[in-house]
């Protein structure tokens, strides 16, 4: 619920009511004597209050750490929520097969082994799990929801969210194994789909570096061959990396500043980018639709310049939001 006199649109780009605590959940850690490792390192950001909530699964892009996204995290969790973020790897090669995999691995363990490490006023909502990932980690989540593996999971999801996905290099390039098919609406999934793009990832930095998010096998792509129901919003002035936290060091972290075409500041796509998840969770694991509809109907509410926004959905959901639109005498 928004603070008393905001609209609901206003408070998803807010930090949440919750305080946040984060916690790592090292690999081959184990918690008693009866605790599972974990598959892989975790970083988690949850309600420091008590309560059962739902859980957000998100995997980090390509060669890039999970605490480079630390502040996205925070937002997310501020409003009720779980976020889990693996560490995939420290080095990989092109073939995302194995890392989907894992992915798998990671949900199975989820199931079991979560609720050991966490306070114990604090519960995980597993009838209630989305899934997101950015750059390749988007190809990783629509590949375990395409079931790109011969892993099986038990988790079930109720929402999807590309961040900026990308599946390869170039069109007739993509890395294994290839999600996008270039027919649309052909992914074999149910699950409601969001996907948030940036209008600069497209773009070189320099003439030496290709861009981050190549046009063919990107964010536009990935919405096209999404099922019903599926939604589309672009920040137009924004690049692949202005997800990530303000600071972010090392070697990779500095990389992150050079490698892509960016936008003036970070903090402005990252608050977007979390106040849009917050509210398609919201719409997908709460029932609450309120802040997302409005932002379809009136894109010009979100911290960024969007493109119109996209949707494809069934006659009695456009019906829906179509009912929110003034309405002309």
């Amino acid at each position: 619920m928004g603070q008393q006199g905001e609209e609901p649109w206003e408070d998803v780009f807010k930090p949440g009511r919750f305080p946040v605590r984060i916690l790592k959940i090292p690999q081959r850690t184990t918690h008693g004597s009866t605790t599972a490792a974990a598959p892989k390192p975790l970083l988690l950001a949850l309600p420091a209050q008590p309560g059962e909530y739902p859980v957000l699964l998100f995997f980090h892009g390509y060669l890039l750490l999970n605490s480079f996204y630390t502040q996205l995290l925070q937002h997310i969790a501020s409003h009720g929520y779980i976020a889990i973020a693996p560490q995939m790897y420290c080095v990989t090669g092109a073939d995302a097969t194995p890392e989907i995999a894992d992915a798998a691995a990671i949900c199975n363990w989820l199931l079991q082994g979560l609720s050991s490490y966490l306070p114990d006023d604090v519960r995980p909502d597993f009838q209630n799990v989305a899934m997101a990932g950015h750059s390749r980690g988007g190809k990783v989540a629509f590949g375990l929801a395409l079931d790109r593996t011969s892993q099986t999971t038990e988790l079930k999801f109720s929402a999807l969210v590309g961040v900026d996905p990308v599946d390869g290099m170039a069109r007739g390039r993509q890395t294994q194994p290839r999600i996008l098919t270039y027919k649309p609406h052909s992914f074999d999934s149910v699950i409601p789909t969001l996907i948030v793009g940036s209008g600069l990832g497209a773009v070189k930095r320099n003439p030496l570096f290709p861009p981050c998010a190549p046009e063919g096998v990107s964010h536009r792509e990935f919405f096209s061959e999404c099922s019903a129901p599926a939604y589309h919003f672009v920040a137009s002035d924004y690049g692949h990396m202005d997800f990530l936290d303000d600071e972010t060091g090392g070697v990779k972290g500095q990389s992150s500043y050079c490698l892509c075409k960016n936008g003036v500041a970070r903090e402005p796509m990252r608050r977007f980018c979390g106040g849009i998840i917050v509210a398609f969770l919201n719409v997908c694991l709460q029932n609450d639709s309120g802040a997302f509809n409005d932002l379809l109907v009136h894109p010009s509410h979100a911290p960024v310049k969007l493109e119109p926004p996209e949707s494809f959905v069934s006659e009695v959901e456009h019906q829906a939001v179509e009912s929110l639109l003034p309405q002309t005498v």
